[in-house]
């Protein structure tokens, strides 16, 4: 099964529409400069109205290691996102089976560099200067499947209704993170698109159950 992470919660209504229909995961983004930035009471609120096996993801930019167990601590988070410039020794400060590091180098990076991450899986996602992802804009495909072979991977970068097919076809990731590609604007999502997307992986999924043996990555 490919597990599904919808990115960018703000609000109550997005969070029980994703989860209703059918994400494994929703992300909460704790970097200030995102235009999908929740405060930490407005994540808390949220988090207690959403159903048990729902995984509740923080994502982090260069934080503070102890401002980021503050807020996993305060919202009841069940994993970290770290999608900045965070290094391996930043990153074994934290339970690695509870870690997802993004990434986000081209095509001429080389997967096993990624070995000294101690984290659960690897999130690759499109970067452009000043911003950590959010661009809608797609990661590169080929060097995540050289990734999915080495690594537990999460697919991230422009995935939406119109490429999510060819994008699990040919990387075949554990897991896909969907942000801008189900939005109406930034932080608030198109519950139709959301609905859509997803009918369309547990299609795939449903198809070709003998080629699609995923990891679990999300835990709650």
């Amino acid at each position: 099964m490919t597990q599904i992470k919808i990115c960018g919660i703000t609000n109550r209504t997005d969070a029980l529409t994703a989860a209703a229909c059918g994400a494994d995961a929703l992300g909460f983004i704790f970097y200030e400069a995102s235009p999908r930035y929740v405060t930490p009471d407005l994540a808390r609120t949220i988090c207690r109205d959403i159903p048990d096996g729902v995984v509740r993801i923080g994502v982090f930019v260069n934080a503070d290691a102890s401002k980021v167990i503050e807020i996993v601590d305060f919202c009841g988070l069940d994993m970290i996102q770290l999608h900045g410039d965070e290094s391996p020794d930043y990153c074994r400060r934290f339970p690695a089976e509870r870690l997802i590091k993004a990434v986000s180098f081209q095509g001429d990076g080389d997967p096993a560099t990624l070995a000294d991450y101690a984290v659960r899986a690897i999130l690759l996602d499109h970067r452009e200067a000043g911003r950590y992802g959010g661009t809608g804009k797609p990661s590169d495909w080929n060097l995540a499947g050289r990734i999915k072979a080495l690594y537990p991977l999460i697919l991230a970068g422009g995935l939406h209704e119109g490429n999510i097919e060819e994008a699990i076809r040919t990387v075949a990731p554990d897991a896909v993170d969907l942000n801008s590609g189900v939005e109406q604007s930034p932080g608030t999502k198109d519950q139709e698109k959301v609905r859509n997307i997803i009918e369309i992986i547990r299609k795939i999924d449903s198809l070709h159950p003998s080629s699609n043996r995923s990891s679990l990555i999300f835990l709650s």
